[in-house]
């Protein structure tokens, strides 16, 4: 969906929020690993502007709510994006629940009026294994036919995320998941999402 709105010409913002620093207790190589790794796919993207917080990964816990809140905060009102997309509420991983809290609280109307849409992505390995009483039930599918394969191709630039299959992060299992939400749409191939607001 990301490509699509690239190639729209419509201006794409990044938050990406943890990084995998010495600091926090990982090695040189892949610190160095991860800030090409961004570069590298904000490109693919033409991202306007990437916003990284470096901040703990797994341990977002450990900062206090107000504190992301006013990160996101200070983002949204620079940005003033229209359309904002986050992880879904109810992933399994820490920090996809706490990045959602914080975000969704910097998009009340009355404070970010330039927001029309706010929804949540599917994150193959997380969102599946959400509770079954909280799974994801998408609302909103896009037609990715003409993106699947740049979409495989950016998604391989993170070295340490893709396995092979049957690891749910691997090619076969993306292609996998793109047919089956496909199978709502009538296309090939389709991202899905949940819509938690859209103002028309």
């Amino acid at each position: 969906m990301l490509l699509k709105h690239s190639e729209n010409g419509d201006k794409i913002y990044w938050i990406n929020v943890t990084n995998a620093k010495k600091e926090f207790g990982y090695s040189d190589e892949l610190e160095i690993q991860g800030i090409k790794e961004i570069e590298i796919v904000s490109k693919y993207y033409h991202c306007e502007n990437v916003y990284d917080l470096r901040l703990e990964p797994a341990g977002l816990h450990k900062y206090e709510i107000s504190f992301l809140i006013d990160s996101f905060s200070r983002i949204f009102h620079e940005v003033q994006p229209n359309i904002v997309i986050l992880p879904y509420l109810y992933d399994p991983h820490s920090d996809h629940r706490i990045v959602f809290d914080a975000a969704y609280a910097c998009t009340k109307t009355f404070r970010f009026p330039s927001i029309n849409k706010v929804m949540c992505m599917e994150i193959i390995s997380e969102t599946d294994n959400a509770l079954p009483v909280r799974g994801f039930v998408p609302n909103y599918f896009v037609n990715i036919d003409n993106y699947l394969e740049k979409k495989i191709e950016i998604l391989q630039v993170y070295k340490n995320e893709i396995g092979i299959s049957p690891f749910p992060r691997s090619i076969e299992a993306v292609k996998g998941l793109a047919a089956y939400r496909a199978a709502t749409c009538n296309c090939k191939y389709a991202e899905a999402f949940k819509i938690l607001k859209e103002i028309g």
